[in-house]
């Protein structure tokens, strides 16, 4: 039976489509399901502030009435402008193996992004740095993570076969919890402490940290500026982010550095016991029981892994040992809630000041993920 195209409009097709990736994999030991509502609200654009400077198209592929794929064309305006492109990326990519069902994908995401006068097609990515990105190339038989995308080891061969090449890779480390913190670290931690003038921002209430949740994102715009696709945050992308994860963090998983003189946040990192058997479990919903798996990982201890989910340092302070201060504080958090391993999620191959960091712990990579582009 030939495949059927279907640019989707309606909330009901939409839900359709965010749940063809869970349908895709339910079988799948390694795959991570996301939270249904979440993704539909990513994809709304009376939603997703993102929507102020990013257009965007869904696409679902039919075969004799049932859905055999999915694929948006998304068009970030800022990013353009920032890295001089015409880009238009494409995301939210899942099928079943078949070359039909691909070709028909991506004729139809190709088509619409040349009616935009775009030039290139480059993904997997999402409208911003904070959504998933980066197909899966090594690592098929690992876990996934709430923060990555999940792909069966064909997509990749399905790129390469239309004619997709390389544009940046990601790699991902487990990073083992050392019994002791390393005594370079605690050195280069008293140096920078002193030297800089900086301390060390600890939260009790989630009402503590309110007065510096917007300032962590501002120093996330600043940290990431230079990084692959990224887009500065809007004041309403940061509002939406606050909103988002500040209800969700475990407080003492969260760390703060700030300068002593004016309490300027110079650096911090988010990190979160691992969700990913909790997410498993919920299957894509909160109800009636999916919040209680996510609590429960969230905050008993006897969960062996944490995602370092958000770590960044303002430029001024890169390469100046302010990580070292991070991992000073997190390390005895680590140790006392029983954490065997860190999940360090996505970081850019040519990153390598980010990625020396590990160069003083245990440290296995096991997953490797990239973005393609084509020409258009």
């Amino acid at each position: 039976m030939s495949v059927e195209i279907k640019q989707i409009t309606e909330l009901s097709d939409l839900k359709k489509f965010v749940r063809f990736n869970i349908q895709l994999y339910k079988n799948n030991p390694y795959h991570v399901p996301g939270i249904v509502n979440d993704e539909l609200m990513t994809l709304d654009p009376q939603r997703n502030p993102a929507f102020e400077f990013c257009e965007a198209a869904y696409f679902l592929a039919y075969r004799n009435g049932k859905i055999v794929g999915r694929i948006a064309g998304i068009i970030n305006h800022r990013a353009n402008e920032t890295w001089n492109q015409s880009n238009a990326r494409f995301g939210f990519l899942d099928f079943i193996n078949d070359d039909e069902v691909v070709d028909a994908l991506f004729a139809a995401v190709t088509n619409w992004a040349k009616n935009k006068n775009m030039e290139m097609l480059q993904g997997p990515m999402g409208f911003t740095d904070l959504d998933h990105e980066g197909m899966l190339i090594e690592g098929f038989d690992q876990l996934g993570t709430m923060a990555t995308i999940y792909n069966y080891a064909y997509y990749p061969r399905q790129l390469e076969r239309l004619g997709f090449i390389k544009d940046q890779d990601w790699k991902e480390y487990k990073i083992f919890v050392p019994s002791a913190i390393p005594e370079k670290h605690l050195r280069i931690s008293e140096i920078v402490r002193k030297k800089y003038g900086l301390k060390t921002l600890k939260f009790r209430t989630r009402k503590e940290v309110m007065p510096y949740a917007r300032r962590i994102f501002e120093t996330l715009n600043q940290s990431y500026s230079v990084l692959y696709g990224f887009s500065e945050l809007t004041p309403a992308q940061i509002d939406y982010y606050v909103k988002m994860y500040i209800p969700m963090i475990r407080l003492e998983f969260v760390t703060l550095i700030v300068r002593e003189a004016d309490d300027k946040v110079v650096g911090f990192a988010i990190t979160m016991p691992n969700l990913s058997k909790a997410l498993k479990k919920a299957a894509g919903s909160l109800y009636p029981f999916g919040w209680a798996h996510l609590a429960k990982e969230l905050y008993m201890k006897g969960n062996p892994v944490v995602d370092l989910y958000l770590i960044g340092v303002i430029p001024e302070y890169q390469n100046k040992g302010v990580n070292a201060l991070l991992f000073d504080d997190l390390i005895p958090v680590f140790q006392r809630n029983g954490i065997k391993y860190a999940e360090s999620n996505p970081e850019l191959e040519t990153n390598t000041a980010v990625q020396m960091q590990w160069n003083y712990f245990e440290r296995q990579h096991h997953k490797t993920r990239r973005a393609y582009i084509k020409r258009i």
